[in-house]
């Protein structure tokens, strides 16, 4: 028996890393939520004594967010789904979530996404840009630098032409506080 197609829209660090075998990826936008610096990083970007900060699909009334869908090749859906659930919900302050995307050829997909819980100690939404710069400038976790995970995002989203006004921001901020720190 085939199992049926899994597709996983990737926000932040899966557009760049999604860490499984691919068949296919669409640029998709999710409506009804926003990517958004609002759930600190205890394990991959940050530790507990420092927290650095993770993007997280954020609910908001009228808000979209543009990234990528992905299917996963077909025969390993199971272990995609294992994997993701190891890297996305190791504090559970993600929830796993079935959500439509609309592609940009018209398909309406159905798709796995991580969501942040908004009543996780981990959920710190509403930061300043400038208090999201200063942490993500300093912090390190177990994945590295927190700044690689803003860089990296940043630069993705503006290849796949789905840039990201606030993470550019970001970008040229975080770059301004290491220069500074010299």
């Amino acid at each position: 028996m085939t199992d049926m197609p899994l597709w996983v829209f990737g926000y932040g660090s899966l557009i760049w890393n999604p860490g499984f075998d691919v068949a296919e990826r669409a640029i998709a936008r999710l409506d009804g939520y926003h990517r958004a610096f609002c759930m600190w990083s205890i394990h991959h970007r940050g530790t507990e004594a420092e927290p650095g900060l993770v993007l997280a699909l954020d609910a908001a009334e009228g808000a979209h967010c543009d990234g990528v869908a992905f299917r996963a090749a077909p025969g390993t859906e199971a272990a995609t789904l294992e994997m993701l659930r190891a890297r996305e919900l190791i504090s559970s302050a993600y929830l796993e979530s079935r959500l439509p995307v609309t592609t940009r050829d018209g398909r309406r997909i159905e798709t796995v996404a991580y969501v942040v819980d908004p009543v996780h100690r981990q959920y710190c939404g509403g930061l300043t840009l400038e208090a999201q710069a200063q942490v993500i400038a300093h912090a390190v976790g177990g994945r590295g630098p927190n700044t690689e995970y803003l860089y990296n995002t940043a630069a993705h989203l503006t290849e796949l032409g789905i840039g990201d006004g606030d993470l550019e921001w970001l970008s040229r901020r975080v770059r301004d506080i290491e220069r500074h720190a010299d």
